[in-house]
């Protein structure tokens, strides 16, 4: 399973509905607290995060999971990227740090290399 975590409801349809256009089993989350306290958290496959949300930011949540033990690959979502957060995400250990908006497969594909598919 693939988890979206999106503040913007608009973004996380659209990347649930892109990811089960491929077949992929989608869990969409409005925020870093809905998702912390979804029961399937540990089964995700996959995380794909934004980077802004009204509560916290994506390097927070991720600190929050590491700590839970969720070792699931990260994908950080965000506009602009700037070559300084695009070393600050690898450092902090997410697979990739995307630029939305997501064109053509972007999403799918790092998606699928995070998952080893």
């Amino acid at each position: 399973m693939i988890i979206v975590v999106d503040d913007d409801k608009a973004v996380r349809e659209s990347l649930k509905f892109s990811l089960q256009l491929d077949g992929m089993d989608v869990h969409v989350c409005d925020s870093a607290a809905a998702l912390l306290d979804y029961p399937g958290l540990y089964d995700a496959a996959c995380l794909v995060v934004d980077y802004r949300m009204p509560e916290t930011d994506g390097f927070a949540l991720r600190e929050k999971l590491a700590a839970r033990g969720v070792s699931a690959p990260q994908i950080l979502m965000t506009a602009p990227v700037s070559s300084a957060l695009r070393h600050r995400a690898k450092v902090a250990g997410f697979f990739a740090i995307l630029e939305k908006p997501l064109l053509d497969d972007v999403l799918l594909r790092n998606v699928r290399a995070a998952i080893g598919d």
